[in-house]
């Protein structure tokens, strides 16, 4: 099926459909320059099926892992398109994962003050979240995506076939990233899960379709946009010191800022997952981490709370409460 992000000028398809990598060449526009990105995680094949559909590729391919949201790698990136000769009409191509997607919308965004980017995410916590909206981002100092820009891709290729390389941990992550979303606003998207029948394409639909409804609301994360962070606030700052990965900690992230019941039907469902719902590390320095996020303003961090599955409301929460809340889930 196809997705419309529709953003006026900015509008763009989604297209999510098993084998659709192999369409790439009629998908996309690659009849010019394309700078294909990916990763030494991402099986080399992908990359070169892109390739193959383009007029004149060069691929890059860049250390997996969060390390390579940084300025060095991004410069490398811009170096390469200077070097080769790239100019405003030719295009970027992310091949990989989460880190693989925002560093290379970022380059694009950049070069020549803008080129053309197209996604095609690899995992399935980039597919269900971070491959749509337009966040671009590196990390700086140790805070996650405090760089970037909103820069919205041209087109989205989303190919559940691509899931079947990744490792069980990974895709319990992109669950998580889904749970999300059934939480905050897609009560029947949290059933699906609680009765242990998942249809990955159908889930992911669901969870585009709510990131959707709320980007088109408000694109620059004005306001409503915020609550997409559900569970991000606290899973941050967990990331930050045990190196879990970020959909591991989006699931104990979320957990906290629950109410009691909701809780109770949360922590079964990212069990049944393979997500943690504890994790031994020391509060303290989760608590250091979380109040170097971006977030952090006026003596409150505005944070997401579900106290009733498929809604959501943003408060102003005092880091003393969020210090407290740690602990639900962090242990020494």
């Amino acid at each position: 099926m196809t997705i419309r992000m529709e953003l006026g000028e900015r509008s763009y398809e989604i297209v999510l459909e098993r084998g659709c990598l192999k369409k790439a060449g009629s998908l996309l526009a690659l009849d010019r320059k394309a700078l294909i990105i990916t990763d030494d995680g991402v099986p080399e094949e992908y990359a070169k099926t892109v390739a193959r559909a383009c007029k004149d590729p060069v691929i890059e391919t860049i250390p997996q892992g969060e390390g390579s949201k940084s300025f060095p790698v991004l410069e490398r990136l811009l170096s390469k398109m200077l070097a080769a000769g790239f100019t405003r009409s030719d295009c970027v191509v992310a091949v990989g994962g989460g880190v693989v997607g925002d560093l290379s919308a970022l380059a694009a965004a950049l070069y020549m003050r803008g080129i053309d980017f197209y996604n095609i995410p690899t995992t399935l916590l980039s597919q269900a979240d971070s491959s749509i909206g337009g966040k671009t981002g590196i990390d700086l100092d140790g805070v996650k995506n405090i760089v970037g820009t909103f820069s919205q891709p041209k087109k989205v290729l989303i190919d559940p076939d691509l899931l079947a390389t990744l490792p069980p941990r990974q895709v319990a992550a992109g669950h998580a990233e889904i749970v999300k979303a059934g939480l905050i606003a897609d009560a029947e998207l949290f059933s699906l899960y609680e009765s242990g029948e998942v249809d990955v394409a159908e889930a992911l639909r669901r969870a585009l379709l709510v990131k959707k409804r709320v980007v088109e609301e408000d694109e620059r994360e004005g306001g409503l946009r915020r609550i997409l962070n559900f569970g991000h606030t606290l899973g941050h700052g967990i990331e930050s010191v045990t190196g879990l990965l970020h959909g591991e900690c989006v699931a104990l992230g979320m957990i906290p800022m629950c109410s009691p019941a909701v809780r109770a039907r949360l922590i079964p469902v990212l069990a049944r997952l393979g997500l943690p719902t504890a994790v031994s590390a020391d509060p303290d320095k989760v608590y250091a981490a979380l109040l170097h996020d971006k977030k952090a303003a006026g003596g409150k961090i505005v944070s997401v709370v579900v106290e009733e599955i498929g809604a959501c409301k943003q408060i102003a929460l005092s880091p003393a409460l969020l210090r407290e809340k740690i602990e639900t889930v962090v242990t020494r």
